[in-house]
């Protein structure tokens, strides 16, 4: 089936080159692709032989496989993708997938800290961050961390925005950041006494530990200053502290994590959705109502455990355990 896999190859080159997609969407539309031409390999089908029958027999395999809701969607959204892009370029004669009825993502709700986590979390940074005895090398590693957490929450930034931070981006004295977000759109967040203290904290330490040589990043790495903070140094650090913290859930703790506390957080105390909207820079409102379901979760959870004619249920549940 080399016609089908040239033909899907046409479609990746159109959306890098045409359309700027970025590298990680392209591995992942290339690994998608990759399943939906196996399963046609599979079938002896021709990309021009599929009918609505062949994309619904391949939604039912995608199924008997395991595979998730969200995963199922991807893959009929990338298989669409392709047939939408032979029949612009005639190199199809029909489109299979155009009286295939979208499919619902059902709405997953984020893992969120409670606030006694979070600053569970944070106290223990902190208290790493205070303790001279364990070298400067490893403090100023602390520090960083500290300074890290604390800049997440205060403000709800992506880690990605964190990471890009320039070293002159919290002067002394400054209450808000300017963030480089999305779509190369700006806006500012706040920050409180606390990160604003953690971060200078850090910056002193990473002066000490370089002997003042300088560097481009906020956040970098301790022993060169040309290197800013990875992602994933970024997720082991948060993943280890959650652990010394005691964390109920410590594997299910990220950087993003912080984010979401940050915006439920704010929402529970009464922020409004529009102004959570702009702190967060999501590009439309609908992506941070899921902040009011998570509300809504939580008080259903609450009205279960607190309510005192659930009494009966509780010592049910306290006699399972």
């Amino acid at each position: 089936m080399r016609t089908n896999q040239r033909l899907a190859q046409l479609w990746l080159d159109a959306l890098a080159t045409e359309l700027g997609a970025a590298a990680g969407t392209i591995d992942t539309y290339t690994d998608d692709l990759n399943c939906y031409l196996t399963w046609l390999s599979e079938k002896s089908l021709r990309l021009d032989d599929v009918g609505l029958e062949q994309v619904r027999d391949y939604i039912a395999a995608l199924d008997q496989r395991g595979y998730a809701g969200s995963t199922i969607a991807r893959r009929i959204t990338v298989a669409r993708g392709l047939h939408k892009f032979l029949i612009a370029e005639d190199l199809g004669s029909r489109d299979p997938t155009s009286n295939l009825s979208t499919m619902r993502r059902p709405r997953k709700l984020p893992f969120v800290l409670s606030i006694a986590e979070t600053e569970a979390l944070l106290e223990m940074a902190h208290r790493l961050a205070a303790d001279p005895s364990v070298g400067l090398y490893r403090q100023a590693g602390y520090a960083r961390r500290a300074a890290l957490f604390e800049t997440l929450y205060a403000s709800g930034m992506r880690i990605s925005e964190a990471l890009a931070l320039p070293s002159d981006a919290a002067p002394p004295g400054t209450r808000m950041l300017l963030v480089r977000g999305k779509g190369d759109k700006q806006r500012l967040v706040p920050l409180h006494e606390r990160a604003i203290a953690a971060i200078a904290h850090w910056q002193k330490l990473a002066r000490a530990y370089s002997g003042g040589a300088p560097s481009p990043w906020l956040f970098h790495a301790v022993r060169n200053g040309s290197k800013a903070l990875t992602r994933q140094a970024a997720l082991l650090e948060i993943k280890e502290a959650a652990v010394a913290a005691g964390l109920a859930s410590p594997e299910r703790v990220s950087p993003h994590v912080l984010r979401h506390a940050f915006a439920t957080h704010m929402h529970s105390g009464g922020t409004d959705l529009r102004v959570l909207q702009e702190l967060l820079g999501h590009a439309g409102i609908e992506t941070t109502q899921i902040y009011t379901h998570l509300d809504t979760s939580r008080l259903h959870q609450m009205v279960r455990d607190l309510h005192p004619l659930n009494e009966d249920e509780r010592d049910e549940r306290t006699t399972a355990a």
